[in-house]
C-alpha cells in the first residue's frame, strides 16, 4: 500500500484553491474597463472652498465574483499629492458581510458622494478611482482609473477684500440710526438772532425802556458784526409786528400794522447808524395764536391744558377768546402772564456762517490740527487722496478726541485701504470699546473677518450692520459667494460694477450679465480682463477669451500661469492663439 504525505496534499489544496480565488479576481481587473462611470460634475469644480462630487458606478451582469469584494476609493490626484473621498465597498452575493451587495447575474449601481478641502495644487488634477479587490486570502490591486478632470475654481477669484465705511456720523437720531447730518461738516451754517420790541397793551409807541432792553442791544451788535465778518453773510433782517389775540379783530389788525410801521421805522434808523446797508422786510400779523400757544406751553397756569384745548377745538379767533375767558380765574394768569408778551414786534436777523475753505482746512491740519473742531478735522481728511496726510489726520483726531470713536475707526479704514489688516483690527477694536453697537464699526470688524476667511463670523458682523450703508450689501454678496450663494450674491450686489459682481454673475450662470458689468466697470485692473476671458470661453467666443486674457496678462505677468492650469480655457490649452498668449 501506498503512503501519502498528508501535509503535502493539504498545501496542494490550499495553493489550488488560492489559485483559483485570484484567478477570479485578475478577471475582474482585466475586465475593469466594462464599469460605467457617471461623474457630477463632468470637471470638478470648487465652490464654498470645497470640491463636492458625486460619483455613480454602473457593473455590467456577470462581472461580480460571488464570493468577491471590491473596495472604490475616488481619489484626486494633482501633482505634489493627493486627497482621498470616502470608499465605498461592494460584496458579492456570498460574502457574508455588511456592504452593498452586487449580483453576479444582473450586476448593480453604487454611488459615492464627498467632499474635499480645495487647494490650489488641485487646479490641474485627475479624479481616479483606486479598486482593491479580495476573495478569500488573495488581494489585488486594479490599475487606476480616470473618471474626470478637474479642479475648475472659478470661484476661488473672489476678492476677500470688504468695503469699509467711513465715521462721520457722530449720533444716533430719534429713530436709533446713526444720522450722517449730525455733526457733519457744512461750509455755510445758517444762523439767527431773535429779538422782541414789546408795546404796552394797545399802543403802537416804541418805548426808550425797550430800545435799550438787552436783547435789543444784542440784536444790533450781532447784526452789524454779520455785516462785516468776511465768515458772516448777513442774508436778511425781518420786522414782524402782532397784537396779543385779545379784544376786537379788526382792531388788532390795524394795532399791529401799526406797531409793524413804528418797529421797522427804528430799527432802519439804527442800521444806518451801524452802517449797514439792508433792506428790512415787513409783516404784521393780526393776532399771535403762535405765540400763545407755544407760551402756553411753556407756562405752569392752572388749567393751561385746557385752554390748549380750546385752541384745538376752534379757529374762529373770537370764539377762541371767548371760551378762554369764560375760564376766568384761568384767563387773569393769562392777562398777566402771557399777553404782555405778545404785544410786541420780532427782529430776526438770518445769517449764513462761512466756514474754512479746503485749503485753509488741509492747511491747518497739517500745521495746527488743535485748531480745528471734529466736524473740520474729518472734512480736511476726506478732503485729501495723500493717504499719508490722510492717516496723519486721523491720528491727530485720535489725540485731540479720544473718546470719539470716529478717528480711531477711520485710521483703520486707511489701514485697510493700504493692506495693513493687523493695524486696522486694532484701531477697529478700540473704536469698538468706545462704541460698541455701532453698526458703522461692526462692518468694519467684518472687513477684518473677511479678510481673514472667517466667513461665519464675518456674516455675523455684516448681518449687525444692516441698513447702515450700500458698502454692507456689497460685504455680504462677497460672504454669500464664499459660501456658494450664488444668486443671492447678485441680488445683494445689484448695480455695482466691481469684478466681485460680476464673478457673481459667471458663478450664477449669467455670462452676458456678467460681460456687461465687466464693460461698465470703472475697475482697470487685471482681473476685470481675465473674467471677461473666462466669459469668453464659456461663451465660446474665442476672440473675447485672446483679447482679453492678453489684455490681463499685460497688466499681471503672473496670469499667465494661472491661464495654463485653469481649466475654464481646457478646451483652448491646444488653440495656437491661446498657446502664444500663455508660453
Amino acid at each position: 500500500m501506498k503512503k501519502f504525505n498528508f501535509k503535502v496534499l493539504v498545501m496542494f489544496a490550499v495553493a489550488t484553491l488560492l489559485m483559483s480565488s485570484c484567478a477570479s479576481i485578475k478577471k475582474m481587473k482585466k475586465n475593469a474597463d466594462q464599469i460605467n462611470w457617471d461623474v457630477t460634475p463632468e470637471v470638478l469644480e470648487a465652490h464654498a472652498g470645497q470640491v463636492n462630487v458625486s460619483v455613480e458606478g454602473q457593473i455590467p451582469e456577470k462581472y461580480f465574483v460571488k464570493k468577491a469584494t471590491l473596495t472604490v476609493t475616488p481619489i484626486v490626484k494633482y501633482e505634489g499629492g493627493e486627497m482621498a473621498y470616502p470608499e465605498i465597498k461592494l460584496q458579492g452575493e456570498s460574502v457574508t458581510a455588511n456592504n452593498a451587495v452586487i449580483s453576479f447575474d444582473d450586476g448593480g449601481n453604487f454611488q459615492v458622494q464627498g467632499a474635499l478641502p480645495y487647494e490650489e495644487s488641485m487646479r490641474m488634477s485627475e479624479l481616479i478611482v483606486n479598486i482593491v479587490a479580495q476573495k478569500g486570502g488573495s488581494v489585488l490591486d486594479f490599475d487606476p482609473i480616470k473618471i474626470a478632470d478637474g479642479v475648475i475654481a472659478t470661484s476661488e477669484l473672489v476678492d476677500k477684500s470688504g468695503a469699509p465705511i467711513v465715521g462721520i456720523q457722530k449720533e444716533k437720531n430719534s429713530t436709533g440710526k446713526y444720522d450722517p447730518t449730525i455733526d457733519k461738516f457744512q461750509r455755510v451754517v445758517p444762523d439767527e438772532f431773535i429779538a422782541d420790541l414789546h408795546y404796552l397793551i394797545n399802543s403802537s409807541y416804541v418805548r426808550g425802556e425797550e430800545m435799550k432792553a438787552d436783547d435789543v442791544n444784542q440784536f444790533q451788535s450781532y447784526t452789524k458784526e454779520a455785516n462785516e465778518d468776511a465768515r458772516k453773510d448777513l442774508k436778511n433782517v425781518e420786522v414782524s409786528a402782532y397784537a396779543s389775540p385779545d379784544g376786537k379783530l379788526d382792531w388788532n389788525e390795524a394795532l399791529s400794522k401799526k406797531r409793524e410801521a413804528t418797529a421797522s421805522g427804528y430799527l432802519k434808523k439804527q442800521l444806518d447808524k451801524l452802517g449797514v446797508d439792508k433792506d428790512v422786510s415787513t409783516k404784521y400779523t393780526a393776532e399771535d395764536w403762535e405765540g400763545f400757544k407755544e407760551l402756553m406751553q411753556e407756562s405752569s397756569i392752572q388749567d393751561k391744558e385746557l385752554i390748549l384745548r380750546v385752541l384745538s377745538m376752534y379757529s374762529d379767533p373770537e370764539v377762541r377768546e371767548k371760551e378762554i375767558r369764560n375760564l376766568s380765574e384761568a384767563f387773569t394768569a393769562v392777562a398777566d402772564e402771557i399777553l404782555p408778551e405778545l404785544r410786541r414786534a420780532k427782529f430776526i436777523a438770518s445769517i449764513d456762517l462761512i466756514g474754512k475753505t479746503d485749503a485753509e482746512l488741509i492747511a491747518a491740519a497739517e500745521k495746527d490740527p488743535a485748531s480745528l473742531n471734529q466736524a473740520e478735522l474729518l472734512e480736511a481728511a476726506n478732503l485729501t487722496d495723500d493717504m499719508a496726510k490722510k492717516k496723519a489726520f486721523y491720528k491727530s483726531f485720535t489725540k485731540q478726541f479720544e473718546d470719539d470713536w470716529r478717528g480711531y475707526n477711520n485710521l483703520g479704514m486707511v489701514q485697510v485701504m493700504e493692506d495693513d489688516y493687523n493695524d486696522a483690527a486694532k484701531n477697529f477694536e478700540k473704536a469698538d470699546q468706545l462704541d460698541n453697537s455701532n453698526p458703522i464699526i461692526q462692518n468694519n470688524l467684518g472687513v477684518i473677518a473677511l479678510k481673514a476667511d472667517d466667513i461665519n463670523k464675518a456674516k455675523e458682523l455684516f448681518s449687525a450692520a444692516s441698513g447702515v450703508a450700500p458698502q454692507v450689501n456689497y460685504n455680504m454678496g462677497i460672504v454669500s459667494i464664499a459660501r456658494a450663494e450664488y444668486d443671492k450674491a447678485v441680488q445683494l450686489f445689484g448695480e455695482c460694477t466691481r469684478p466681485n459682481a460680476a464673478l457673481a454673475k459667471i458663478l450664477a450662470g449669467d455670462n452676458n450679465g456678467a460681460l456687461k458689468v465687466l464693460e461698465s466697470s470703472e475697475d482697470n485692473t487685471a482681473i476685470v480682463d481675465y473674467l471677461k476671458a473666462v466669459v469668453g470661453a464659456r461663451t465660446a467666443k474665442e476672440n473675447l477669451l485672446t483679447e482679453s486674457l492678453a489684455a490681463a496678462i499685460a497688466k499681471d505677468a503672473s496670469l499667465k500661469a494661472a491661464a495654463k492650469s485653469d481649466l475654464e480655457f481646457a478646451k483652448y490649452f491646444e488653440n495656437p492663439k491661446f498657446k502664444e498668449i500663455v508660453e
